[in-house]
Order: structure tokens, then sequence, then C-alpha cells
């Protein structure tokens, strides 16, 4: 840096061509291979294992792929666009909406027994209250749910993606009768029913519904 100043960093081979690059020759020579009606339509990885095993030609997919396209014996697939979904609207308003989010994981990396983060999250403003416990059970999530009623104020929907938290699971076998039905109403869990009687609206990821139906509903609750 000092005798060359800010060149020295720049890799000295830049603009030239690379010492692995392979002869145009052993490349004409593959395509003319290619080239025969036996191989139509072998695709780039094909193409490859049969130049390396019958013809000693070593080179990759990557590699045999160019020299098809080149010689326009090949054509690129178009790949799909993923359509993303978009990103859910936040709630406009603070309180509307309050999500539950347990998660179970090696907090103290083997160091001390397995925890469980409780989070609270308010949706329009990300505010966050969250708790260790030692059990992903009703009553921790009772406990924190009352802290953060305490502390900010009672929501008007709470969200989980544990349905079970709101709601008794109705057990049926596979083979029994009925299966196939309408699914039965079962009653409430202690903390669906306690966010009920507090006049907070549970909502579970259930039936494709993983959110609040209307604005509007929420509003009129409000």
């Amino acid at each position: 840096m000092k005798q060359r100043g800010d060149k020295a960093v720049v890799q000295g081979r830049r603009g030239r061509l690379s010492n692995r690059r392979i002869e145009e020759s052993l490349e004409r020579e593959g395509v003319r291979i290619l080239s025969a009606p036996v191989y139509e339509g072998f695709g780039p990885t094909l193409a490859a294992e049969y130049l390396g095993q019958k013809h000693g030609i070593e080179a990759s997919k990557e590699t045999v792929r160019p020299w098809r396209m080149r010689a326009k014996l090949w054509r690129g697939k178009k790949q799909r666009v993923k359509q993303v979904p978009p990103w859910r609207p936040r709630w406009s308003r603070f309180g509307e909406l309050l999500q539950g989010d347990p998660s179970e994981h090696d907090w103290l990396e083997g160091r001390g027994e397995r925890l469980y983060l409780i989070a609270m999250i308010e949706d329009a403003t990300s505010r966050l209250l969250a708790r260790f416990v030692r059990q992903d059970s009703t009553e921790e999530n009772r406990k924190l749910l009352r802290s953060y009623r305490e502390k900010f104020g009672r929501p008007v929907t709470f969200y989980t993606d544990k349905a079970s938290l709101f709601q008794t699971t109705e057990k049926r076998k596979r083979d029994e009768p009925g299966v196939d039905q309408d699914p039965v109403e079962m009653p409430p869990r202690p903390i669906g029913r306690a966010l009920r009687e507090l006049g907070i609206w549970p909502q579970a990821k259930r039936h494709g519904t993983p959110y609040p139906r209307t604005r509007s509903a929420l509003r009129l609750r409000s």
C-alpha cells in the first residue's frame, strides 16, 4: 500500500482471461460431438456426463450449458417467477390486534434448562412484551396477557397460530364414521373463556382465516 497506493488491493489478473479457462479447441470439439442427432434434447447435466464418460472431455454442466447455448443447441428454460404474497397491512390503530407468539428454543445454549419465550406483539406499533417460562401453558399465557393488559390496556382482538389455546380440539379416529362431517363446536379452554369475558375477540389460524375478517367488525367492538 505504501509503495503502490490503492492499486495494491486490485486483483493482478483483473481484465485477463482466467488460468482455469477451458481451451476454445475443447469447446469446439464438445459442441461438435453434442451436435449429433443422438444428443438432441439432452439437458446440460446429461450432456456433461456423456462427454466425460464416452469422449473423455471433462466439463461441468455449468460449462456445457453456455457451450450449447452459444451453438444454438440449447435454450435456457424460462424460470417461473414465484408470486410472493404481499405483506399484510398493519392495523391502523393501537390496540386493535395483539399477537401471541410462543417460541421453543435452546435459549441458554445447553447451559441450562430448556425455556419457552412467550411474546405479545401489538400489531400497529410492534410494541412487545415477552417473558421466558418453563412451560408454554395456558396459565403462563394468561399471566403474560394479564401483565400486558395492566400495562397497555385491553386489546380488541388476540391472535395466535395455536387454535388449541382457545378451543378444545375435537379428537376423531381416521376410520371413525362421520370424519368428513362438519366439525362439532367444542367448549372453549380457560384462556378462550377469559378473553371472551373481557370482551377480547380470540382469533386463531384456522380454516384459512388467520386474521380477523373485517376491520369494521373490530371497530364496532372497540
